[in-house]
């Protein structure tokens, strides 16, 4: 289920990637700070999906979820409230920006539970060690 898991997770972080970089132009037009969020958002994206490939650590999969968590919240605050700075102007909510949120989901779901599994692997060896 591991090698499932971390595949999910490679797949999910490209295809954000994707969609981020598609929509990065349209964003620059809305404002700088859109922008370069899109902008930001596209590179740690694909940079993490090729991290994965080399090696789903604990320290890849930790930034994983909290990149996946920051752009679930980024998107909930930019169809409320607005983004101060990024995006203050309120989003509609549109399907490909829902499509996206729900393969993150998945994706952090996946990447949460990867790092569990290597706590719990870790805390297993420790307490061998130590009896």
């Amino acid at each position: 289920m591991s090698r499932f898991e971390r595949d999910i997770v490679i797949l999910v972080c490209a295809i954000s990637a994707g969609v981020h970089a598609a929509l990065t132009p349209d964003h620059f037009g809305e404002g700088l700070g859109a922008g370069l969020g899109f902008l930001v958002a596209t590179v740690l994206l694909a940079s993490l999906a090729v991290a994965l490939t080399r090696s789903a650590g604990p320290p890849a999969l930790a930034l994983t979820v909290a990149t996946m968590t920051g752009l679930i919240a980024a998107y909930a605050l930019a169809i409320t409230t607005g983004l101060p700075l990024l995006h203050p102007e309120v989003e509609p909510v549109e399907g490909l920006a829902l499509a996206t949120k729900a393969i993150e989901a998945a994706g952090l779901v996946a990447a949460a539970h990867l790092l569990a599994q290597h706590r719990t692997e870790a805390l297993i060896r420790l307490e061998r060690k130590l009896t």
